[in-house]
């Protein structure tokens, strides 16, 4: 039986968020992305709160950014705002994405600006 495209990644999110939780000690940097956008946030699940989130929102404002770079820009800003928070250690939600392309950049670009997976 062939899934669409949303139940298939449904249900590998649903198989990753069941390995993947975020604690006080150690958050969740929870990635989503749409077509035009992406954003990351970071959660921590034991409380339910979002610590700190971004978003390429901001950036596309009169800009013509690459959605490769918007990416980088996105999780050098992540991180940035986690490191405010108090933040060193999170591990990472590729939200039933590929870790390929957009989300692999935002990830180093994450990881390049400080933050530990």
């Amino acid at each position: 039986m062939a899934f669409s495209k949303e139940a298939r990644r449904a249900k590998i999110r649903t198989r990753i968020r069941a390995s993947v939780k975020g604690t006080a000690e150690r958050p969740r940097l929870s990635v989503f992305r749409s077509n035009k956008q992406i954003y990351a946030q970071i959660v921590d699940d034991s409380k339910g709160v979002t610590l700190a989130s971004a978003s390429s929102l901001v950036i596309r404002e009169g800009q013509n950014v690459a959605k490769l770079d918007q990416a980088r820009l996105v999780g050098k800003s992540i991180a940035e705002r986690a490191k405010a928070a108090g933040i060193d250690e999170v591990v990472f939600d590729r939200g039933g994405y590929l870790y390929h392309g957009r989300v692999k950049s935002l990830a180093e670009a994450a990881r390049e600006a400080g933050l530990k997976f």
